[in-house]
């Protein structure tokens, strides 16, 4: 083992050299990898730490490559390690997405350029020699990683697959410092450059953390149909955002199924390339509020915290976070973050009669009635836009539909879907657009199946015949 130890030493020295990059190696793969490394290079290795540490460094990294949407860049681990690079959030990259790589520092930039070399050393040590190294101390015959397999590709490479694929094809990682400062500038760094769209996801000793969503909602604002006049507030309002430029915290509230979360969430689609990021956060976790944008404060990403359908019963106290949360806190709102919320209620909290009444009314023992009334107003008062979504009477009920079903390619006369949409919604939800959408979805179903079946007297027909979703 004199020769393969002097490997590992080698790789051992290389690993605690990392200064700038040291995260790179702080999970699980890399903490199992140094395992291994440290085990092979003492002078009695533990066989059964090896087997252990292994066996567990094979299972992470087939969990990575064999569920990948796209082929590894080298061989598993060293696509592991081009991939963390990448994701990694230190000085080198948080300064490298906001700055031109000549206005970093030159101390920083050559303790990078030797992490890089240090970090190439690391990803020579494959999956064949260290099976068979583990092999030789254990008396066991592992199996290399060398053949994992990913699944199915669409032929698109990321930008991600492009630069890894560029460190895996270069002989001196340290000469490529230049290339991954711009590619740090064009796409940002670490969960916010990977995801666009997030939610809060709370633990229950009060804390929690900030969870990437890997395929949101791809609805478009292009995909809504009818309340144009009513999104343009809210449009005008996150172009402002995302230019840099100040904008309010935005209430679209109204009756169910008029698309105020939809408006939300095309938002994603229309802005995310100028740096707009969407954050999911439910009323229930309103109290982590400063938790949930320190991270945010100082990144050059724009964030939406989206809060959907807030309303507040008279008996929940967490309105009062939000109140803070949005003005009146001693720390202020970040400039790159704002809240959107949707609601059916225009004042959030509900109000009772007997809140106007005064407390003689019912009983009720408040002797300063109208501060309470007005700490409950003052709520929805704290949204420096407010924008209503109401629900669409007949004609514009029908001619959402009509639209959507031309937009879909529904070759029927437009008398037809207008009658059709008509019973649709006597029979199910009434008219919004909600009710407009389901009803085109179920006939796309219904003429999709016929053409299927190749069975024309299933096709929609002119007439009396049956209604999407009616049997």
């Amino acid at each position: 083992m004199t020769g393969p130890r002097s490997v590992y030493d080698e790789a051992r020295a290389a690993a605690a050299s990392l200064g700038v990059l040291r995260g790179v190696l702080d999970d699980d793969a890399g903490r199992l990898w140094l395992d291994l490394i440290e085990g092979l290079a003492a002078p009695s290795p533990d066989p059964s730490r090896l087997a252990a540490s292994y066996g567990r460094l094979f299972a992470v990294l087939a969990l990575e490559i064999e569920l990948a949407s796209e082929p590894p860049a080298g061989d598993a681990w060293q696509h592991h390690l081009l991939r963390r690079l990448l994701d990694d959030e230190n000085p080198f990259s948080r300064k490298a997405e906001r700055v031109p790589v000549s206005a970093i520092g030159p101390a920083l930039l050559a303790q990078t350029r030797a992490d890089l070399s240090a970090l190439q050393r690391c990803a020579r040590i494959g999956g064949a020699p260290l099976a068979r190294d583990v092999g030789r101390v254990t008396g066991t015959d592992p199996v290399a990683w060398e053949g994992f397999r990913p699944m199915e590709t669409s032929g698109e490479r990321s930008a991600q697959r492009l630069m890894m694929e560029r460190f895996a094809g270069t002989r001196d990682w340290g000469s490529l410092v230049g290339d991954l400062a711009a590619y740090f500038a064009a796409n940002g760094v670490g969960i916010f450059g990977r995801y666009h769209a997030f939610r809060w996801v709370h633990r229950g000793d009060g804390e929690g953390y900030l969870e990437g969503v890997p395929n949101p909602d791809p609805i478009r604002l292009s995909d809504l149909v009818g309340y144009d006049l009513e999104r343009r507030p809210v449009l005008d309002n996150t172009r402002q955002f995302v230019s840099g430029m100040p904008a309010n915290n935005v209430l679209l509230y109204g009756d169910r199924g008029t698309g105020k979360s939809s408006t939300v969430k095309a938002l994603l689609s229309e802005f995310h390339t100028e740096g707009l990021r969407l954050i999911e956060v439910s009323k229930e976790h309103l109290g982590a509020y400063a938790k949930i944008i320190a991270p945010l404060a100082g990144r050059r990403e724009r964030f939406i915290l989206f809060v959907d359908d807030l309303s507040f019963e008279e008996h929940e106290t967490q309105y009062k976070a939000l109140k803070a949360a949005l003005e009146g806190s001693l720390e202020p709102r970040p400039d790159n973050v704002v809240l959107y919320a949707t609601s059916n209620r225009r004042h959030l909290v509900r109000e009772r009669f007997s809140d106007r009444r005064g407390p003689a009314a019912d009983g009720d023992d408040d002797v300063h009635i109208d501060e309470t009334v007005q700490e409950k107003l003052s709520l929805a008062d704290r949204f420096g836009l407010h924008v209503p979504f109401l629900l669409p009477d007949q004609d514009r009920y029908l001619d959402i539909a009509e639209k959507l079903a031309a937009r879909y390619g529904i070759r029927l006369p437009a008398e037809e879907v207008r009658r059709r949409a008509r019973l649709w919604s006597q029979w199910h939800n009434g008219q919004s657009c909600r009710t407009a959408r389901q009803f085109v979805d179920a006939l796309r179903g219904e003429i999709a199946l016929a053409a299927e079946d190749g069975d024309r007297s299933r096709a929609p027909r002119r007439g009396r015949g049956r209604q999407p979703g009616r049997r």
